[in-house]
């Protein structure tokens, strides 16, 4: 069981593990400069720590993500986890994966002049994705035994160029790096956005389990522990080694994003090789996290749907082929929003998992927090579609945390506590 345990816990590593999650951390790096420590450690805390946390809450659960959405309203249930997995999917999750590679992997030796090379990359890249996902058992110990490896030792040679040929000094922290490090890399953490992933790909790593024999609760809880402590460290590691890569790397820019950075980093290291090494880890990366989706996409509306499995993972991979091929700005610029609606709620669903002992389990503070949480995550998530809102804009503003992104976070206390004295009148009356 123990090499059972690695495999998975390697498989689920690399389906975390997409471009976004390569960008992040140099981004991260060069601003934070002398701060790179504290920034790092705030950053792995949630951009770790949600994420294998959810997948945990997922072992807790009979069949999918559902079940704790669920405890809001059924309908609530069905309606957030299909968006979920549409969003993460073929929406925009599978799509964005498949052009981010492309950008960086062939774009370079194109020169993006037309659309040609981009069809024809979406084209092998999805027919691969469609042929990993035909059988999620295989699908397990082909990433986990032998894609995660390659896409690890990748990685490594890349972090052990970046430690002994980048000699130079750290620069000063800029922004908000300079007066809060620690907590402007947390929130960067919880921007990774990976626990809306850990949704779908827990039970993926519940099954996995389950087909190796292990049935019960307490059995599938610890097995999916032990499997996502596993995915933290090796998470943790790569983070903290391409983050170097960026802080070593701030007296070469200016930068425009965590991709180029990496870029200039990998051919300084290894001159032409490195763009060739670079896009070997942003395509396996990419590849793995597509085909985790399709898988995660294809189980769940299997059971929620008529369509066999096939079928779903034909128009889940045919819907993210399309998408894909309307380029990368388009797709980001669709997604995003709704990612700032989805990620507050999820999180706050998550954390309600954890505690739901403290107060059995009742619906009224399920209800109380997701709509605070609701009202909140749907004000920036139209914000960030373009509306201005000036109505409503002095009053989000007043919110703890707003500045930063967490202005969902005492509401969802407030409503969580309302919805604690709903049931104690209940209890009472009853």
């Amino acid at each position: 069981m123990k090499k059972d345990t690695f495999i998975i816990g390697f498989m689920l590593f690399a389906l975390f593990f997409g471009a976004g999650n390569l960008i992040y951390p140099p981004t991260l790096g060069i601003d934070s400069g002398t701060s790179y420590w504290s920034a790092i450690i705030g950053f792995v805390i949630t951009g770790v720590g949600l994420p294998i946390l959810a997948v945990t809450v997922i072992s807790f659960v009979k069949n999918d993500a559902r079940e704790l959405a669920d405890h809001v309203h059924p309908i609530f249930g069905l309606v957030f986890t299909s968006v979920v997995y549409l969003a993460i999917g073929p929406f925009f999750g599978i799509p964005r994966a498949a052009t981010v590679a492309y950008e960086m992997s062939v774009e370079p030796f194109t020169g993006g002049s037309s659309s040609l090379p981009l069809f024809v990359f979406t084209t092998i890249f999805f027919v691969l994705v469609f042929i990993f996902s035909l059988n999620p058992s295989k699908m397990v110990d082909q990433i986990g035994q032998y894609l995660t490896p390659i896409l690890l030792l990748a990685i490594v040679a890349l972090a052990i160029g970046g430690f002994l040929l980048l000699d130079q000094p750290l620069q000063a922290p800029i922004d908000k790096y300079a007066s809060s490090p620690f907590f402007t890399g947390f929130v960067e953490g919880y921007l990774t956005m990976d626990a809306i992933a850990a949704l779908a790909f827990g039970i993926i790593v519940v099954n996995a389990f389950k087909e190796r024999g292990i049935r019960t609760k307490e059995g599938l809880v610890k097995a999916t522990l032990k499997a996502g402590v596993i995915t933290g460290i090796a998470l943790i590691a790569v983070y903290v080694s391409i983050g170097w890569i960026g802080a070593k790397m701030a007296g070469q820019g200016p930068f425009t994003n965590g991709g180029e950075i990496l870029s200039v980093a990998a051919d300084t290291i290894f001159g032409s090789f490195g763009a060739l090494l670079l896009g070997a880890i942003v395509t396996l990366a990419c590849f793995t996290t597509s085909v985790g989706l399709v898988v995660a996409a294809g189980q769940f509306f299997n059971r929620i749907t008529n369509l066999s499995y096939n079928w779903v993972i034909i128009i889940v991979t045919l819907a993210s082929y399309i998408i894909s091929n309307q380029g990368l700005d388009t797709i980001i610029s669709y997604s995003v929003p709704v990612l700032v609606f989805i990620y507050p709620i999820t999180i706050v669903l998550i954390l309600l998992t954890f505690m739901n002992k403290l107060f059995r389990e009742a619906s009224s503070v399920y209800i109380g927090a997701i709509a605070f949480t609701a009202i909140v995550s749907l004000y920036d998530g139209l914000v960030e579609f373009g509306f201005t809102l000036p109505t409503i804009t002095p009053f989000m503003e007043k919110l703890p945390f707003f500045s930063i992104g967490l202005g969902w976070l005492i509401p969802a206390i407030i409503g969580g506590l309302i919805g604690l004295l709903f049931m104690n009148k209940t209890l009472k009356t009853s």
